[in-house]
């Protein structure tokens, strides 16, 4: 298998053409499946997409389905879907992940108790049952997978099989994987290569893909996001479980070169404006993930989240009722929580610590102490703000010219880069 990999300038579509066509050669297809990523992943799937369906079609394909591998988001319109793929006048049926469905998955195996004790440091005891979209289990000619390579909170990076879990799974497998995440930190996980997330991702595939009746093929793409729109830098692809993690690891040493930006000097302030591909807090608060390296920002300091178009915790109402009824805590905090609501939603658990940061928690006094602030500057009114734990602030006073002082950051493309200290030589 093939890969490309161009870390000086612009990866060109001669050379995706290229790969593209050097991967799926010698292949006769009738069907094929296309697992791809979601409206909050800003990649150069509508340029790889048009040159991956033309190569199927010259290879004898009749029927293009596609999965959007949403995971817990909401989901996509064709409309959507059409501009996230490229594919305007090209036939094909789609469908939209439905993780909260029975009807739409399928149970596949379990993760052992003893498996989901260790990856849990023993907060968890029970197996989990490993639920997956059905589509994936359906016979097809080929399956091909696209994901896109950053540094991701839960998971080190995203890409590779995190398309397959959380992006097509069920809500025990998620939340045993986000769980496990939050024990250990943002600060230890994100930005790392191997962790327990990634390992409860990688054994619950395995399992998996001793049951899928199709060949897999899975692109993973590295990429910039600039001023002037997104830069492709690299593409690796990958056959079979094993392929896939091994194009993963590939796209994971490129993205560390591009998507980890290191400071000379801790900050007080750090406003992360938000794009419109982030329409929630649910994803939005990325802009807190990554500036939560150690030293990063001063004890006390503050994160702003600047986003005025966005107006809701959680598309869905079902978790953004979970959301309000928890509110963003510290870790301590909510394993307190969870002792009294044991069957509280992991998944929303995990993403309200992660928000919030690292803090401590006295269950006498009942008192937080965090080590920096989270604010909205958000369409969410301030009562809503304040009532979940977070800070509010009018988006309408905010100016960049504010926050030009040496102590201070203003980010544009928030949430898309990893902020850390630079290591003394």
């Amino acid at each position: 298998m093939k890969m490309v990999e161009n870390l000086l300038g612009e990866l060109s579509l001669e050379k995706i053409a290229n790969l593209v066509e050097n991967t799926l050669y010698e292949m006769k297809l009738n069907k094929v499946l296309l697992i791809h990523p979601d409206y909050t992943r800003q990649d150069f799937s509508d340029k790889l997409v048009p040159l991956i369906y033309k190569q199927l079609k010259t290879m004898g394909m009749k029927e293009f389905h596609t999965l959007n591998a949403s995971g817990t988001h909401r989901a996509m319109s064709e409309i959507e879907i059409r501009e996230k793929l490229g594919l305007f006048e090209e036939e094909f049926t789609f469908f939209n992940h439905e993780y909260a469905n029975p009807d739409a998955l399928v149970n596949v195996g379990f993760l052992s108790r003893e498996f989901v004790s260790e990856k849990t440091l023993g907060d968890l005891k029970q197996p989990l049952p490993i639920t997956l979209n059905k589509l994936f289990f359906e016979k097809y000619d080929l399956i091909i997978v696209l994901s896109g390579t950053s540094p991701h909170e839960s998971t080190g990076f995203s890409g590779g099989l995190k398309s397959i879990i959380p992006g097509i799974a069920g809500p025990d497998v998620v939340g045993l994987f986000h769980w496990a995440a939050v024990l250990i930190g943002i600060p230890r996980i994100i930005g790392s290569l191997s962790n327990p997330a990634r390992d409860v991702i990688n054994e619950a595939c395995r399992v998996a893909f001793e049951k899928i009746r199709s060949p897999i093929i899975f692109f993973n793409m590295v990429y910039e996001e600039t001023d002037h729109g997104i830069v492709p830098k690299g593409l690796y692809t990958g056959s079979g479980y094993e392929g896939a993690l091994k194009a993963y690891e590939m796209a994971v040493r490129a993205s560390e070169k591009i998507h980890i930006i290191y400071l000379d000097k801790p900050v007080k302030k750090a406003v992360q404006v938000i794009g419109k591909n982030y329409d929630e807090i649910w994803t939005a608060g990325k802009g807190s993930y990554k500036l939560q390296k150690p030293g990063v920002i001063v004890p006390g300091g503050e994160i702003i989240i600047y986003a005025p178009h966005i107006r809701i915790f959680h598309s869905n109402k079902q978790m953004d009722k979970a959301i309000r009824a928890v509110g963003y805590h510290c870790k301590d905090y909510v394993k307190e929580f969870l002792k009294t609501h044991p069957e509280f939603d992991l998944n929303v658990a995990s993403h309200v610590i992660n928000v919030r940061g690292d803090g401590k928690f006295d269950p006498a006094t009942r008192k937080e102490e965090f080590a920096f602030n989270v604010v909205l500057a958000t369409a969410i009114p301030k009562e809503e703000c304040e009532a979940v734990g977070l800070s509010y602030l009018d988006p309408k006073s905010i100016k960049k010219e504010d926050f030009q002082s040496p102590d201070c950051l203003w980010i544009e493309h928030g949430g898309k880069f990893l902020y850390d200290l630079k290591k003394e030589a």
